[in-house]
């Protein structure tokens, strides 16, 4: 079983190296550490976007559950794809707490100290997600760029945050707004004072 000293630092290591290594490859797709969503509410561990939106929530054998609750109302509005990846401690809770639509992936230390890694639920996509709530990924600037884009009036723009990502939303199918997420967030130049392809 994962010793009690291996820190979420370690499996999430394991997890670029070992899982997520192909995607950063990949130019038309982004990993991104501690991604905000629902404007700070909530963080999760680990973001890829290659076509849509999937989490990686990290649960070491010294971290416990108590937000799990919380996390996962926020996380079942704002990611197409979650994946738990987690301490066999955990395994068991998280199947029975989580929505059946997102993986779980044990995460276990070996005799030598290297984290392995053991599929034990794949992910599905997201039949609960809100696509307002994906939306707001987008930066406000960038939301305004697009509905000018899109015709919109410089009066409509002034518009609260809220209202704006949901006139986005009115103009474009969830194909198309994920698409839209994953254009605009790769054109980023600096992510969390870091190359988004670092």
């Amino acid at each position: 079983m994962i010793g009690i000293g291996t820190r979420d630092s370690d499996i999430r290591l394991a997890l670029h190296a070992k899982r997520l290594r192909r995607f950063k490859t990949h130019p038309d797709a982004l990993v991104i550490d501690e991604l905000g969503l629902a404007h700070a509410k909530s963080r999760i561990d680990v973001a890829v976007i290659n076509g849509c939106i999937h989490g990686y929530e990290i649960k070491s054998a010294i971290d416990t559950l108590e937000r799990l609750e919380t996390q996962i109302n926020i996380y079942r509005q704002t990611l197409e794809k979650l994946t738990f990846v987690a301490a066999p401690k955990h395994v068991a809770s998280i199947l029975a707490s989580a929505p059946n639509w997102s993986g779980v992936i044990a995460a276990e230390q070996g005799p030598r100290g290297a984290i392995n890694f053991c599929v034990v639920r794949d992910s599905a996509t997201n039949p609960d997600l809100d696509p307002i709530m994906l939306a707001h990924l987008l930066w406000r600037d960038e939301v305004i760029d697009l509905l000018s884009l899109a015709g919109y009036r410089a009066k409509d723009l002034r518009k609260p945050r809220r209202q704006l990502y949901e006139l986005l939303c009115e103009n474009m199918t969830l194909r198309e707004l994920t698409g839209t997420i994953r254009r605009v967030m790769t054109r980023r130049q600096r992510w969390r004072g870091h190359s988004a392809h670092e």
